[in-house]
């Protein structure tokens, strides 16, 4: 295990070129076209839970906002694979890095953005001054929900990194405390070594409900503005 607590979030260099590109594209051979009449029971079951992720995202959807379909259910599988890989042992998780984060959050939030104003500017200017609000107000709750409207992808980005870099830390800090018991209590080890699996465990749903949430609050962004 690394010494250095914050290694497994560097970026990784083979010859002083960093291969983050390739470990972002790499999660895409997971998920191949089926060219078969008959498809294996991997994607069968790939395609059942890509089926069952856009019924549950799209189902409140209108029509146009159904378009966003294919964008959103890529999103989830790209953020939900990347996650699962970087669980494994000397791995680099491309997800714990708040600028990757902001780059997937900044364009589909403006994009939603840009189509609740292109289709809906009354409703979309309207969001901006709640109803009732007295004429003293007015300057200063614009500001306000202006603001929150421009907080909306940190927050997406933060919210993702944090838990992600969160779990990788615990797992870093327990690991190395169960190889530090090793050689003085065994029944301490034992202790931490199921704490460690429980862990592991629970790392793993993290990592999927993360990439659920991440998609779901665009998805609401998107129902906001079409």
């Amino acid at each position: 295990m690394n010494e250095n607590l914050f290694a497994s979030f560097m970026v990784p260099m083979t010859l002083g070129i960093p291969i983050t590109t390739l470990i972002i594209m790499f999660p895409t051979m997971l998920f191949p076209t089926p060219n078969r009449l008959i498809n294996n029971r991997m994607i069968t079951i790939q395609q059942w839970l890509t089926k069952l992720t856009s019924k549950q995202l799209m189902v409140t959807h209108n029509p146009k906002g159904q378009t966003w379909s294919l964008m959103l259910i890529s999103l989830f599988l790209f953020i939900a694979s990347t996650n699962l890989l970087g669980m494994l042992p000397h791995s680099f998780t491309p997800t714990a890095q708040l600028s990757m984060n902001l780059g997937m959050a900044i364009p589909l939030w403006a994009g939603t953005v840009f189509i609740g104003f292109r289709n809906k500017t009354k409703m979309s200017l309207a969001h901006l001054l709640p109803l009732g609000t007295p004429t003293f107000l007015i300057p200063m709750l614009v500001m306000i929900e202006t603001i929150s409207l421009f907080i909306q992808p940190l927050a997406l980005a933060v919210r993702l990194t944090a838990n992600i870099t969160a779990g990788h830390l615990l797992l870093h800090l327990i690991g190395s405390a169960t190889l530090a018991l090793m050689s003085i209590n065994l029944f301490t080890v034992l202790i931490t070594f199921i704490i460690l699996t429980l862990l592991v465990i629970l790392e793993f749903a993290v990592a999927l409900i993360q990439a659920y949430v991440f998609t779901l609050l665009v998805s609401l962004y998107l129902q906001d503005n079409t």
